[in-house]
């Protein structure tokens, strides 16, 4: 399951044991592009595994998150200007879904996630020049998380990503990662 891609910025600890990728973050690890800061940070974990042309992929992700800014979930990488992270990040003192969206500059977008003691899915579709971002607690209904223009590309990186701007030491926990050819739902179509 983790066999096909390679490391942007591999941690100094991790496993991939059968359809598990276990990740300890390394300290001050993020992905972040000028936006309000200023910086360019583009070192955060990335285990990206190439795919041509439209795709769909789906990833789930359990972490104990209690610093500020620990985040876990998935990128999708045209290259070191253009991409996405998606996933829970700890923020204000609680989990946020979030979604930074980088064309050059970043972006931020987040909303209250809602309880997930088990860990949550995400499920990102990039087909002609969109992607569509969606987040589930069961596996089961898949709620719209962000929806927006992307870089037609004849190649994309997709995989597991995670970070800890402020510290190191998150543990996370990926599984069930699947690439497939794009899912053509309508976009209020949750299953």
């Amino acid at each position: 399951m983790f066999t096909q891609g390679s490391w942007l910025n591999p941690p100094e600890n991790w496993s991939a044991e059968g359809a598990q990728l276990r990740v300890t973050t390394d300290e001050k690890t993020d992905f972040w592009r000028k936006t309000s800061y200023g910086f360019i940070r583009d070192s955060g974990h990335f285990f990206g595994e190439e795919i041509a042309g439209d795709f769909t992929a789906q990833l789930h992700v359990a972490a104990q998150y209690s610093a500020l800014y620990d985040q876990a979930g998935m990128m999708v990488r045209v290259d070191a200007q253009n991409w996405i992270k998606c996933g829970v990040e700890f923020s204000d003192g609680q989990l946020l879904l979030s979604s930074v969206l980088t064309l050059d500059k970043s972006d931020w977008a987040v909303s209250t996630a809602p309880a997930m003691p088990d860990g949550f899915w995400l499920r990102v579709t990039v087909a002609q020049g969109v992607i569509r971002v969606q987040y589930s607690t069961d596996g089961q209904r898949w709620p719209l998380l962000r929806l927006a223009p992307f870089p037609a590309a004849s190649r994309y990186l997709v995989g597991p990503m995670c970070c800890t701007p402020e510290r190191g030491g998150l543990e996370v926990v990926f599984s069930q990662f699947s690439i497939a050819p794009a899912q053509q739902k309508d976009l209020h179509d949750l299953s």
